[in-house]
């Protein structure tokens, strides 16, 4: 008789998973690799420590392991925890009406231009008070964990003042200190020229290159600077003054660049080394080729132009066909996307840009963890890995793309805690589809 073999403690057990689906690595993914993905089938995920032990078949996770807590995942689909690379979160009320003008025929640039738009976003955060702004912000990280989003990225950029661009800043800070979803804070004080320096917009650049910066430096309160890169707010010159300036005091880079217009945002990304480049709704094949050359992420935002109801989008196919780390984000904002969910991000990168569900999987995980800097530790289920994960009531990864409308969020695991988790629906759609699932159209 063979010797008994002790099973080694662990935390937590995920386990009863019809998939674990998971791009690898720890660096972005790009061309064809993007749609490469792991998929264990009647896996398990096993953690200690808030890290991964392993991933792999339950049947002997179950042999190796003996979990202090269990969480059933009756027949879903586990994923990494989403990550949202682009989020502008701190703000105080929202701008529905401007939604409405926009379905009446007024553009972007006219609601803009009439002191609507972000100017109106920084009247309200002017106004408010930093406790009235920490309630907003957490009351939003409830709803991207609701939705699976375990790391955003979150930026300033509705303060225009060195006291309110600060303001908003200590905001996240406070917001990350109260709150499991991981914050990573971005300085976008060059988001827009605020009202009071419209007639000497030189000014305000001046204002931003050597007072806001410098004291957001040494505040400590961000990680990322980002300039919003087009004709109307800052162009190439000024935007590359202020991050210059930026990356000389220790700031990474992150540019909102050719949503426009072809500015050259794009090839100002890979000059300056930015870890992203965001939106490219009118980037040309130079700016992407450059894009490759540099390493650079393009964030992309694909339901910012349905919002707007502009006609240009994004071309990312061309962008993943020239070698370009593709990312995913909803750009949640009060004007421009009010949109939390990456899980309805995935369906529309499928609908518009014709990417398959392993592309979106892995856009919206390790990519998007790859542009924060935090690609060795998230977005993947790998061995070592934080142990961010959710669990979906969906038979199979594809479902990602292919249902639309409802919140399939079942679980969600935070550095191995797990931090939301759903009863189970009376009749199980994950396992009964799973059993019963044979591809064909009814």
């Amino acid at each position: 008789m063979s010797p008994r073999t002790e099973r080694e403690p662990v935390d937590l057990l995920v386990h009863g998973a019809a998939e674990v689906s998971t791009p690898t690595g720890s660096t972005p993914r790009t061309g064809r690799s993007l749609a490469d993905i792991q998929v264990h089938r009647g896996a398990a995920v096993a953690v200690r420590g808030g890290r991964i032990v392993d991933v792999g078949d339950e049947a002997d996770l179950r042999r190796r392991f003996v979990a202090a807590r269990e969480l059933d995942a009756r027949g879903g689909t586990v994923v990494p925890g989403f990550v949202d690379a682009h989020t502008h979160p701190v703000f105080a009320g929202t701008r529905e009406d401007e939604f409405e003008m926009r379905t009446r025929g007024a553009t972007y640039l006219e609601i803009a231009a009439a002191g609507g738009g972000i100017l109106s976003s920084v009247r309200g955060v002017r106004a408010a008070t930093r406790a009235d702004l920490v309630e907003r912000v957490l009351t939003r990280l409830d709803r991207f964990l609701e939705l699976g989003t375990t790391t955003i990225e979150a930026k300033s950029g509705y303060g225009l003042s060195i006291e309110d661009e600060l303001k908003s800043l200590e905001v996240l800070a406070e917001a990350r200190r109260r709150h499991v979803v991981e914050v990573v804070p971005t300085f976008l004080g060059a988001h827009d020229v605020p009202a009071e320096h419209r007639a000497h917009p030189a000014a305000y650049v001046d204002l931003v290159e050597r007072e806001m910066l410098p004291r957001v430096a040494a505040s400590g309160l961000a990680e990322y600077c980002d300039v919003f890169v087009e004709g109307h707010t800052f162009g190439i010159d000024a935007s590359r003054r202020i991050l210059e300036r930026a990356r000389s005091l220790g700031l990474s880079l992150r540019i909102h660049a050719d949503q426009l217009s072809l500015l050259g945002g794009a090839r100002l990304a890979a000059e300056l080394g930015a870890h992203s480049a965001d939106h490219l709704e009118f980037v040309d094949d130079a700016g992407a080729d450059a894009l490759a050359a540099a390493g650079v992420t393009a964030v992309l935002c694909p339901v910012v132009p349905l919002f707007l109801r502009l006609e240009r989008e994004a071309p990312a196919r061309r962008l993943i066909e020239r070698g370009v780390p593709i990312a995913l984000s909803t750009d949640f904002n009060p004007g421009s996307c009010y949109l939390q969910s990456l899980p309805q991000v995935l369906c529309w990168a499928a609908l518009r840009y014709r990417m398959t569900a392993a592309e979106a999987l892995t856009a919206a995980t390790l990519n998007a963890a790859c542009s924060l800097g935090r690609g060795k530790r998230l977005g993947t289920i790998e061995r070592a890995k934080d142990a961010d994960l959710v669990v979906l009531d969906v038979p199979n990864h594809l479902h990602l793309v292919y249902e639309h409308g409802r919140n399939a969020v079942r679980a969600v695991v935070k550095s191995g805690a797990v931090v939301l988790e759903r009863e189970p629906a009376v009749h199980n759609l994950g396992a009964r589809e799973a059993r019963g699932s044979n591809g064909h159209a009814p």
